[in-house]
C-alpha cells in the first residue's frame, strides 16, 4: 500500500543544474540535498525542504520539454509573504482562486516548469479534496451494489 510520496521528479534541460540551484535554493528557500554517486552521474539536482519532508528532484533530459500543465503541489504557509519573496526575487507569481478552501498561486522554475503553491484557508480545507475524491455518489463514478 503506498504510504507516502517520496519526491517528485521534474525534467530539466542539459548543462542547466547553476540556474536550478540559483532558483530552487535562493528563491525558494530549499536545500541541495547530494545525489548518490550513480546518479549524479546523469547530471540533475535534488532539492529538500528544510525539514526534509519534500523533495523534488530535477533529473537531466535529452529531449527536455517543460511541464506546462503537470506540477507539483505545494504546500506552504505564510502564502503572501511567500509570494512576495518569489516576485522580489524576479519571478512571476500568477494568483488563482479557483480552489474552494485554499490560496494558491503558480510560478514556473528557470527552465519553464510549472509549480502551484497553495495554503489551506480553514481547518477542513486540507482534507476536502480527499473526501470528494472518496464520496461514492460523486457524478460519473460507479457505485459498488
Amino acid at each position: 500500500m503506498i504510504s507516502a510520496l517520496d519526491h517528485v521528479q521534474l525534467a530539466a534541460p542539459e548543462g542547466s543544474e547553476d540556474l536550478l540551484r540559483s532558483f530552487y535554493a535562493d528563491v525558494l528557500g530549499m536545500t541541495e540535498i547530494p545525489k548518490p554517486p550513480v546518479l549524479a552521474a546523469r547530471g540533475g539536482c535534488w532539492f529538500a525542504t528544510g525539514d526534509g519532508a519534500v523533495q523534488l528532484h530535477l533529473g537531466i533530459e535529452a529531449d527536455f520539454r517543460a511541464a506546462r500543465k503537470a506540477h507539483p503541489g505545494l504546500r506552504v504557509t505564510g502564502i503572501e509573504a511567500y509570494a512576495r519573496r518569489l516576485q522580489e526575487r524576479g519571478t512571476d507569481v500568477v494568483w488563482d482562486d479557483d480552489l474552494p478552501g485554499h490560496r494558491r498561486f503558480y510560478a514556473t522554475d528557470p527552465v519553464g516548469n510549472r509549480l502551484e503553491f497553495l495554503e489551506p484557508t480553514g481547518p477542513s480545507s486540507s482534507c476536502a479534496l480527499s473526501a470528494a475524491a472518496s464520496a461514492p455518489d460523486r457524478p460519473g463514478r460507479a457505485r459498488p451494489d
